[in-house]
């Protein structure tokens, strides 16, 4: 039976020893999942910390998919494994740039396409030609986004597709073109999956998906690059941390 360890106020901030004490423990197998976890009560004194303290590392076990928090009653462990987060937060560039640390970008194609979508965007008809980058997001082997990248064409006409040998391909744009990009506007939706993008993500059609659209401008305001990644739900989660 899991038995907390009391915490040293001087190894970090209280919630992360806690949660990391907790996480451990579920990784690990000493709390199988589909048990209970203690109250927050009996963790806070086996921490020696505040209740506050322990509903705040509950949280982050929470968004990493380990645990179910319940009213009135202890959390439940749910899983042994953790979900992937997107970025926390995702406020800059750089945030951007961590979600990919760890993953790969295997391109499936680079051509040129009609998109309504990506014209409107580009502030084009939507009978002009873009040029867009197919391909897919891995970590640890598992396929976890599918990736559509559009080019306006006097972008996409100066690339090639083995110009992109970055798996942050805003930065293959920047270097290959010397364009510097100053941010991205992003949209995010849900969609449910269709038995293709079920196939690519390699699950099941009718699945949610988390969707990331990425409207990139140059520094002189030009939008450059449009990025659709649609996010296996089961493996992403979006956080924002607000002050």
């Amino acid at each position: 039976m899991f038995q907390p360890g009391r915490l040293s106020r001087g190894a970090g901030p209280l919630y992360r020893q806690a949660a990391a004490q907790l996480r451990t423990a579920i990784v690990e197998g000493r709390i199988d999942v589909g048990t209970d976890l203690p109250t927050e009560a009996d963790l806070a004194q086996g921490l020696g910390v505040s209740l506050i303290t322990v509903r705040h590392a509950l949280r982050d076990l929470a968004a990493e998919g380990l645990i179910r928090k319940r009213t009135a009653k202890a959390a439940a462990v749910i899983s042994r494994v953790a979900i992937a987060t997107i970025a926390q937060p995702l406020n800059s560039l750089a945030d951007v740039i961590a979600v990919t640390d760890g993953a790969q970008l295997r391109i499936a194609g680079y051509g040129r396409r009609l998109s309504d979508e990506a014209a409107a965007a580009f502030g084009l008809d939507g009978t002009v030609e873009l040029y867009c980058l197919r391909g897919r997001m891995f970590r640890d082997g598992d396929p976890i986004s599918e990736v559509t990248i559009f080019f306006p064409p006097e972008i996409g006409a100066r690339l090639s597709r083995g110009d992109f040998d970055d798996v942050v391909v805003f930065r293959s744009v920047e270097k290959r073109l010397g364009i510097k990009l100053s941010g991205a506007r992003i949209t995010v939706s849900a969609e449910l999956a269709d038995a293709a993008l079920a196939r690519s993500l390699k699950t099941q059609a009718g699945t949610p998906v988390l969707v990331n659209r990425m409207l990139w401008h140059a520094a002189d305001g030009r939008p450059v690059e449009l990025t659709i990644a649609r996010h296996r739900a089961d493996r992403y989660r979006l956080r924002y941390d607000v002050s």
